[in-house]
């Protein structure tokens, strides 16, 4: 059989010629016969797998769902990888110094993902601390939601993820919103909380930048690092509520100053039969591009503005804010933000120097430190700020435990 556009195709077999409005349909259309299933499958919503290949969910009923819940941060994790790269050490890749990277960034060292690392190892550590952290079973909770624009697997990494750290009664999905990702990730679990009933939901912000950056490069590679943070949120009564205002924002006309498109490769096949851009090429990412001036500009115009409309959904002035945490990217950015709420600078998490833009792990990474050091203590107001790709934005006015 040929299609009409000269391209050979494979046939189907049909059990009949199939009848269209305009006749017969073409073989390559028609549907195969129906094929005995093995007798063991899977079944949705039942607690028996085809012999182990999916594990069986959890036999322990669950829960009634309550709608109107308010929502708490009861846990938080985090996980690095281990080699650590520092300015010194890119020195010896590009033309560059210690002094010059951290008078502009106020980063000294990154973690790089190495050897046998991957992603998906880090998100399973932080997920796991934040469980403990939370006194809360995996089997307890409900959702997992991976903030990811670098999973290891195209398709997504949620769901091995919850696998892996036994959340056998969790549904999960990756969101990817870049920099801005847990914020979304954390206002997205607040939501299925309220709405939804849910009462555990895990959030992951995790990102291996460091596989989409040109090393050659030295206004790139000298920003991004690798880890993941995560943060359990679980269901409370609406008066004891901890997200007490948010705001979220996009804009796709700025897509143009930061983004990691694909590329294509050349085809593979050189017998195409005629046919002008068939088989597709095969797509890879470029390296991540960033005009530097104008993320800068939109992120201390922008971000202040996003922490101003949160406060005023939250009925709090900015006195109010114990920490103001932000996605840990260039440190002028956090003081000019900080200096525009006019918030000092002991109030200011940040360890940006240690680790650099590890984009939606950044907050969580920070958060967990800030937790387990005991500089956030239990009832401490925090403004948590988002920004990057997209271009995309938020901020969340929440309350510590």
């Amino acid at each position: 059989m040929v299609a009409a556009s000269g391209l050979a195709l494979p046939r189907v077999a049909a059990p009949c010629p199939a009848r269209t409005r305009g006749g017969l349909r073409p073989a390559f259309l028609r549907l195969a016969p129906p094929v005995a299933l093995p007798p063991r499958q899977l079944r949705c919503c039942a607690s028996t797998v085809d012999d182990g290949v999916v594990s069986a969910a959890a036999s322990k009923p669950r829960l009634p769902r309550v709608v109107g819940m308010g929502s708490k941060l009861v846990g938080c994790g985090s996980a690095i990888p281990t080699l650590s790269v520092s300015n010194d050490d890119l020195s010896k890749i590009v033309e560059t110094s210690d002094e010059w990277i951290a008078a502009r960034t106020g980063i000294r060292n990154r973690r790089v993902l190495s050897g046998d690392e991957t992603l998906r190892g880090l998100s399973i550590q932080a997920a796991q601390r934040a469980l403990e952290m939370a006194e809360v079973k995996a089997e307890d909770v409900d959702l997992v939601l991976l903030c990811t624009s670098t999973p290891d697997d195209l398709f997504g990494g949620a769901a091995q993820v919850l696998a892996e750290v036994g959340c056998t009664n969790a549904f999960g999905f990756d969101i990817t919103a870049a920099c801005s990702g847990f914020i979304v990730g954390l206002i997205t679990a607040t939501r299925f909380i309220k709405g939804g009933g849910l009462q555990n939901v895990l959030v992951v912000g995790a990102d291996a930048l460091s596989k989409y950056v040109d090393w050659t490069d030295r206004g790139i590679c000298i920003l991004f690092g690798d880890a993941a943070g995560a943060v359990l949120v679980q269901a409370c009564s609406a008066d004891e509520d901890g997200l007490l205002g948010f705001c979220v924002q996009s804009d796709g006309n700025g897509q143009k100053h930061l983004n990691a498109v694909t590329a294509n490769d050349e085809s593979i096949l050189s017998n195409t039969n005629g046919v002008p851009g068939f088989p597709p090429k095969k797509a890879t990412y470029s390296s991540i591009q960033m005009n530097g001036k104008e993320v800068f500009r939109f992120a201390v115009r922008c971000v202040p503005q996003s922490i101003e409309k949160a406060l005023q959904e939250a009925g709090l002035p900015a006195s109010s804010i114990d920490w103001l945490l932000l996605h840990q990217a260039n440190q002028r950015i956090i003081d000019a933000a900080a200096s525009r709420l006019d918030i000092p600078s002991d109030k200011v998490i940040s360890n940006l120097a240690n680790y650099g833009n590890t984009s939606a792990a950044s907050i969580p990474l920070a958060l967990d430190e800030a937790v387990r050091s005991g500089k956030v203590k239990t009832g401490d107001i925090i403004a948590a700020s988002g920004f990057g790709a997209g271009l995309t934005w938020g901020s969340a006015i929440v309350k510590w435990g």
